[in-house]
């Protein structure tokens, strides 16, 4: 096997689930490659043997490996999009931070995880992408999201108007904090705490969530992702935020933004104990009885 480890250089109590990652990773022989500022600064953490290598940017790895490992929290797992693209390297994420419904294998399962890998007991589940299209190449080659788009109001406290327009054709002029544009997997992330649905991956859909209009007749919406969004911004403030997944931007108030479906889709290793019902589930506690 050929595994890339990507993880960020934050201090908290999980060197040992670390350290049992590499353990198991060696019983296989396996090449590993690892993110560079996270090898340097777990090198001094844990006892690492073998050969290891590193990488620090998306060249270093598309044909050279055939796993990436996110280590961390669903925004660590977003970070990991960079390094992979479009190269349909496949991605599992080991949860060491809090809900993770990306990085889904708790940090318990690790050996019941790199097993299951090593003897390819695991199906791909393809996630779609967003991409944004603005000024000067807003986000640079990395201008695509898995989660979402979100516009946001910037050193104010007045809302902001954000005119939407499908196709060409006009939507709604949402008066709000912001608009969050969402893909199927970004449906369980920041457009399900500002009330947006839950949609099932593969839906091939976008949910278009306002947080917190002023206008409470103004719904989240769920719109076919073979169409192309235009947002266009105006407000008290001369610039808006707008963030896609984990990365943002400032961007001015005249700015038009084009949103539409990504041209490559994730990878995504599912282990056969997994599935998006049973993490619905566990992360949000369906079918418990809290009343005792």
């Amino acid at each position: 096997m050929r595994i890339a480890i990507y993880g960020r250089s934050t201090n908290d109590n999980t060197s040992e689930y670390i350290q049992t990652l590499f353990h198991k990773l060696n019983e296989y022989k396996t090449e590993i490659v690892v993110y560079e500022p996270f090898y340097n600064f777990i090198k001094q953490k844990l006892e690492l043997v073998g050969n290891i290598k590193t990488f620090s940017s998306h060249s270093d790895l598309s044909g050279k490996i055939d796993t990436m490992l996110s280590v961390g929290g669903d925004g660590t797992f977003l970070e990991t999009l960079s390094f992979v693209r479009n190269s349909g390297i496949p991605i599992l994420g080991i949860n060491t931070g809090r809900l993770g419904f990306l990085a889904n294998v708790a940090k318990s399962e690790i050996n019941i995880a790199i097993e299951a890998i090593a003897e390819k007991r695991y199906s791909i589940e393809k996630r779609s992408l967003l991409s944004v299209s603005g000024p000067k190449g807003i986000f640079g080659d990395v201008n695509y999201g898995l989660n979402e788009l979100t516009v946001l109001k910037k050193d104010t406290s007045a809302m902001i108007t954000i005119n939407a327009y499908i196709n060409g054709n006009y939507l709604n002029s949402y008066f709000a904090d912001g608009l969050i544009i969402a893909t199927p997997t970004g449906s369980t992330a920041y457009s399900l705490s500002c009330g947006g649905p839950l949609v099932m991956p593969g839906s091939e859909n976008f949910v278009i969530t306002p947080i917190a209009p002023h206008n409470l007749n103004v719904r989240p919406l769920v719109i076919s992702d073979n169409n192309i969004i235009t947002l266009k911004v105006e407000g008290r403030s001369p610039n808006f935020l707008v963030t896609l997944d984990s990365k943002s931007e400032v961007i001015e108030s005249n700015i038009e933004l084009t949103i539409k479906k990504a041209d490559f889709s994730i990878n995504l290793i599912i282990l056969e104990n997994q599935s998006f019902f049973s993490t619905m589930r566990n992360k949000l506690l369906w079918g418990l009885d809290k009343r005792n």
